[in-house]
């Protein structure tokens, strides 16, 4: 499995875990029922949040999430007890949704979406606020630059999800894509340029 990063805002840590979670995981990879289920519990909400960002659908989002945890118990073997799990949970997740991205079903599901001029993933990463006014002009502002992060290819989507809606570092976002740390970078920045260049003039 990859090296973690150091530190991110997702609270992955390079170092090794403590010995009370390194037992846990061992548990888990000896695929112990209790020991699987508070594992799926303490981590399902964070895969479903990255998942549910990037597909934006509510059902595909629960039913990959499924898929992951299946796929978990499965690998369970693989799971290295003195790491965190977190960015080999984050490839599972990422590899899910891109086998969904490439399903002639879910390319004829984004057709009909863009005929539509709706997008589900403009309204799962809308955030609110407390002021009428205010939340007017940034709900506006949020709605824009979702359609625009909708729009991008999906590498491009997912660097600036998990990057700036996960709060995982460059080297947490290689690993889980199977890129290299350089590779996650440049490709961070040509998302950032891309929804800049479709952004040109929005006020932001």
């Amino acid at each position: 499995m990859s090296e973690s990063p150091t530190q991110t805002a997702a609270g992955f840590v390079s170092e090794d875990v403590g010995p009370s979670t390194a037992a846990e995981l061992q548990r888990v990879r000896a695929r112990d029922p209790e020991a699987l289920g508070a594992f799926f519990e303490r981590y399902f909400d964070r895969v479903y949040g990255l998942v549910h960002r990037l597909v934006g659908d509510r059902a595909q989002a629960e039913d990959i999430t499924q898929e992951v945890f299946i796929k978990v118990h499965r690998a369970a073997h693989r799971l290295d007890p003195a790491r965190d799990p977190g960015p080999w949970l984050m490839t599972i997740a990422h590899n899910a949704c891109r086998d969904l991205w490439r399903s002639n079903a879910y390319k004829l599901a984004r057709r009909a979406a863009s005929l539509d001029g709706d997008s589900p993933l403009a309204a799962t990463l809308t955030r609110g606020g407390n002021e009428p006014e205010r939340d007017m002009i940034a709900a506006e502002r949020e709605r824009r630059v979702q359609e625009a992060l909708a729009r991008l290819p999906e590498p491009l989507r997912v660097a600036i999800v998990m990057h700036d809606y996960e709060g995982l570092g460059h080297e947490a976002i290689a690993a889980a894509t199977g890129i290299g740390h350089a590779a996650a970078r440049k490709r961070y920045s040509r998302a950032l340029a891309a929804l800049a260049k479709d952004l040109k003039g929005v006020p932001l």
